[in-house]
């Protein structure tokens, strides 16, 4: 457990440090209130001190975004491809997270927040930390997250394709992208769902909020396994597996990203991009080396049943990055004695696709998510 300490006063203070991202200790604590400026506030944060807010709650969100506004000014913008273009965008990332990072509020030991105009935010905090061990420092930015992210929970993320909604937790990507689910939910079920559908399995590995688990349950897929590595999923998954009413039907596995036994169709969504994420969200969208990925395809023959097909759901985007080339995962699905026998494609229709100041824009125009439908060779 890492602590910090801060003097008010003649005092010394200190409390539990704690960081979703796992940032460092600050290497030095000062307290600060209504009366800092932008830029005081900017060049500390910079010189690596934290600042410790003790004013009023809406003036510390007014701080940080005029702290982050001071970064945008300073970020370097010209590119000369896009593979430089993500590398800048995900340093431009690292940096501003450093900086914003540094401004911090203080949770007392039930998770009240003690500023005026504050928020409550306890259960928010009990959510996504657990319970309370003692008065507790995060920085702003996170606990606006925990914030946004319990408000997302309550109001739940709409899923056409399931006519309801589906809630995530914090730390647990939400199903805002509607292509991929859309994907599962017309693709026709291979025919040994169908020669067999009293008996029919389905496997949904990194399964998130279980979104695509309810999918195939609703397309009539007997028992669905859904699984994932992360405890925060599996906990969501089986949240939104009794909202739906569908217990009878999908098991919730894990941690882990293979179940035992064989199916007849097994699902993967994998993070798209071969980059280490930076948070725990990212996770659900950066994956180092692509290791989720090629873990999905040399296990997928072990665990399909005869006549059974792999469903590999998976933007190009890394591809138009230069993260990856096309040959490339080509090669690793030949390499483990799969066969891909179709692929259906859908555009991207968020709104990013669409936003000519993204500095991604040229990659993201040009996106496809891809069905790949794969058999064994074997």
């Amino acid at each position: 457990m890492s602590t910090i300490h801060w003097t008010e006063g003649q005092t010394d203070q200190s409390a539990r440090w704690h960081s979703e991202n796992a940032a460092p200790l600050p290497q030095r604590t000062v307290v600060a209130d209504d009366g800092m400026k932008a830029k005081d506030a900017y060049r500390q944060a910079c010189e690596g001190t934290a600042l410790l807010w003790q004013g009023d709650f809406h003036n510390a969100r007014q701080l940080l975004q005029a702290m982050g506004r001071r970064i945008n000014r300073k970020l370097p913008r010209s590119t000369t491809s896009p593979s430089d273009a993500f590398d800048l965008h995900r340093r431009g990332s690292s940096h501003r997270a450093c900086v914003l990072g540094k401004l911090l509020v203080l949770l007392d030991d039930d998770y009240t927040l003690a500023l005026r105009r504050a928020p409550d935010v306890r259960q928010a905090c009990l959510d996504a930390y657990g319970p309370p061990k003692g008065p507790m420092a995060v920085s702003l930015r996170e606990l606006l997250g925990v914030i946004g992210a319990s408000q997302w929970r309550l109001r739940g993320v709409d899923v056409p394709a399931l006519g309801t909604r589906v809630h995530p937790h914090y730390g647990v990507f939400a199903p805002i992208r509607g292509e991929y689910v859309n994907l599962v939910a017309h693709t026709p079920l291979p025919p040994a769902t169908r020669r067999r559908p009293a008996t029919s399995t389905a496997f949904d590995l990194g399964t998130g909020t279980g979104v695509l688990a309810a999918v195939l349950a609703h397309r009539g897929i007997s028992r669905v396994v859904a699984t994932d590595i992360s405890p925060r999923a599996l906990a969501c998954a089986r949240d939104n597996v009794r909202r739906l009413a569908l217990s009878d039907r999908i098991e919730v596995s894990g941690p882990g990203l293979f179940p035992e036994g064989r199916a007849d169709l097994i699902v993967c969504n994998p993070p798209w991009i071969p980059a280490c994420p930076t948070s725990p969200i990212e996770q659900g969208v950066y994956d180092p080396d692509s290791t989720m990925l090629h873990s999905f395809l040399a296990g997928l023959s072990a665990h399909l049943r005869p006549g059974g097909e792999g469903w590999l759901i998976l933007s190009d985007l890394a591809e138009h990055l230069g993260l990856r080339t096309r040959q490339e995962l080509l090669d690793a699905v030949q390499a483990v004695h799969l066969r891909v026998v179709d692929k259906i494609d859908i555009k991207p229709w968020h709104p990013r696709s669409k936003d000519a100041t993204d500095p991604l824009h040229t990659a993201r125009s040009a996106e496809t998510t891809s069905l790949w439908r794969l058999i064994t060779t074997e």
